[in-house]
């Protein structure tokens, strides 16, 4: 024992047991160390349970819940897919989890250096002249690539109050566009789920500010004719705003500068690599031309010899779109993510991802129709009217592939399809994962046909059954009620039973 220890046992106090504590370090009330009107007048209403309940009760939890670590996560347009656990180490290593924003660049080069490179690595995947890493969400890179859009009609003292949106496009685009104070447009699809150059053309006019697709769209087709798009769009003097979140199907294999497109945002989030089921966190970077560069958000990191420092100069920019320089522990895991598989690492990636949708979409051409059954990228959208005879709902479908122990797909959207499911299997998923999955499929459509009941009542393997998604949203009860049976105890009497 050094003297150190020795010093604490001298001091220390005798407890239970023989064991010896360090005094506390105040002897004085509690009355004298909290205000008289922040003190209970009565104890709180807290259950007492055994250690050994409590455990099992969250362990219990924990596994009931679905994460693409457990599970198969087919979510069509919101990728889940592995995240390298290897980039969640990097990304909470204290010399970037413990530094301060308000830290002087002196003392961050190693970050800023990361933040200026990962910014170079975008340009070079995209073709952009320049990115801003502030936004914390696609949706609010949105925000912010139509904040720019904005300025720069104004800086050309034009007043183009349209934005024009696919039916095809991602969800968030028209609340973004409105949010932004931009009048919506609709553009229908052709019957090949692409963009109708007819009906762009009757639509466009001096006062379209953009027009703003996805790209693949959400029909998991790319826009053959995206060269004739953007160069109609520029005849009219509107920009292209590339709704970059479905990327992981085109890295490596086309920059979204050479189709024409303007600006567009990323979502680091699902293109590379980070987990962010239950709404975060995330990261929408945002790229533009050289010609829409001076109005990016503020600050930027400026390379000057060998060091980096925060330039919040810019005269054109529209300003801060987030606290201090964006979620890094987001950009972190992408650069680590972007250097690990170098160039020819992301076109695998890409080309896997297409090769597993495809296979995966003929597995489901034989048990239900693919309204636009082309050769599709990353994902598709299969339909499941026929079901409706039987009574039987995309949403019952997707209720019962949680008894099959996978991950819902994403149902009603885009909305081109009727009882459409879109699926995404990812470049990560095994093809005997695939089978399983389309093998689970055919069972409940089978299911539907014979024993429909069985989907309506679906999930029935769970904790808890089908609920209410709207009032459980809208009106949640989050409170433990004293007057009630805890959810401890009803877990340890459920273990006592059997």
């Amino acid at each position: 024992m050094n003297g150190g220890s020795e010093l604490i046992f001298e001091q220390s106090v005798p407890g239970r047991c023989g064991v010896t504590f360090p005094p506390c370090e105040t002897e004085r009330p509690l009355e004298q160390l909290i205000p008289a009107g922040m003190l209970r007048r009565q104890p709180p209403h807290l259950p007492e349970v055994v250690e050994f309940d409590v455990v099992r009760h969250y362990t219990r939890l924990s596994q009931r819940n679905f994460s693409v670590d457990t599970h198969f996560y087919p979510l069509g347009s919101c990728t889940m897919k592995y995240n390298p656990k290897l980039n969640e180490r990097i990304a909470a290593w204290s010399r970037f989890a413990l530094l301060h924003p308000t830290q002087p660049a002196s003392q961050t080069q190693g970050l800023l250096r990361m933040l200026y490179e990962l910014e170079q690595l975008l340009c070079g995947i995209t073709g952009m002249a320049a990115f801003t890493l502030q936004p914390a969400a696609g949706a609010q890179g949105e925000l912010t690539g139509l904040k720019i859009i904005r300025a720069h009609h104004r800086a050309k003292r034009q007043n183009r109050p349209v934005i024009l949106i696919p039916d095809s496009a991602h969800g968030t685009n028209p609340a973004s566009a409105a949010l932004s104070g931009f009048r919506v447009v609709e553009i229908r699809s052709g019957p090949d789920g692409m963009i109708d150059l007819g009906e762009l053309k009757r639509h466009l006019s001096n006062e379209v500010a953009a027009l703003m697709l996805t790209n693949p769209n959400t029909l998991g087709l790319f826009e053959r004719n995206i060269a004739a798009i953007t160069r109609l769009c520029h005849e009219y003097g509107a920009l292209v705003y590339l709704d970059g979140a479905n990327m992981n199907a085109l890295l490596s294999i086309v920059k979204p500068a050479d189709m024409g497109v303007d600006l567009l945002q990323l979502n680091l989030h699902k293109t590379f690599s980070t987990p962010h089921g239950g709404g975060g966190p995330g990261a929408g970077p945002v790229g533009v031309t050289a010609a829409l560069a001076d109005f990016l958000p503020v600050p930027r990191v400026r390379k000057t010899g060998e060091r980096f420092r925060w330039d919040a100069r810019g005269r054109r920019s529209i300003g801060r779109v987030h606290a201090f320089y964006g979620n890094v522990g987001v950009l972190v895991r992408a650069y680590v993510y972007i250097r690990t598989l170098g160039r020819e690492g992301l076109e695998r990636t890409s080309r896997a991802a297409i090769i597993n949708a495809n296979y995966l979409k003929a597995k489901f051409s034989t048990l239900v129709p693919i309204p636009f059954d082309d050769h599709c990228l990353h994902e598709f959208v299969a339909s499941l009217k026929p079901l409706k005879a039987s009574g039987v709902t995309a949403w019952d479908v997707a209720k019962r592939l949680l008894d099959y122990g996978y991950y819902a797909p994403t149902v009603y959207f885009p909305l081109v399809v009727e009882e459409g499911v879109m699926v995404e299997p990812t470049e990560t998923e095994s093809k005997a994962t695939l089978d399983a999955f389309a093998d689970a499929m055919a069972r409940i459509v089978d299911e539907a046909r014979e024993h429909p009941e069985w989907l309506k009542l679906a999930p029935q393997r769970l904790a808890i059954h089908r609920v209410d998604e709207v009032k459980a949203a809208r009106e949640p009860n989050l409170r433990w009620r004293p007057d009630a049976k805890s959810a401890v105890a009803n877990e340890a009497s459920s273990l006592q039973t059997g």
